[in-house]
């Protein structure tokens, strides 16, 4: 599971990094949408993934995470293959949402033109 977590965390992280960088600069020089720039950010931190799922897998080694030593009847069983894709899928999700933590830092437009328009729709500006 917690390599999946750090895989989780590199992917959404990479991913709203290079989607917003490509956002403010390709985006507003090419008039590309939001969504192609986040496609775009998408295809980096798949690329990235590839290259780094190997050192994720090393640094949980290193802090002393093993794989557990099973038979080759226990890796057949269902129950077995049950957990391990729920470990999986429960330690992307937590990665994932851990690697929003950019959200964070980034300025949201939608709230700035709310503000605007509700400036310019109340009764004092019409005055």
């Amino acid at each position: 599971m917690f390599p999946f977590i750090g895989f989780g965390f590199l992917d959404n992280f990479l991913m709203i990094v290079a989607g917003e960088y490509i956002d403010v600069t390709l985006g507003v020089t090419f008039g590309i949408s939001t969504m192609a720039a986040a496609a775009l950010g998408n295809l980096i931190s798949d690329i990235a993934g590839l290259g780094s799922a190997h050192y994720v897998e090393i640094l949980a080694a290193k802090v002393g995470m093993k794989n557990p030593h099973l038979s080759p009847a226990q890796v057949d069983m269902g129950s077995t293959k049950f957990a391990s894709n729920m470990g999986k899928i429960i330690g992307v999700t937590i990665g994932c949402l851990l690697g929003m933590f950019p959200l964070l830092f980034f300025k949201d437009d939608k709230e700035d033109n709310k503000a605007t328009s509700e400036k310019k729709d109340s009764p004092e500006t019409e005055k």
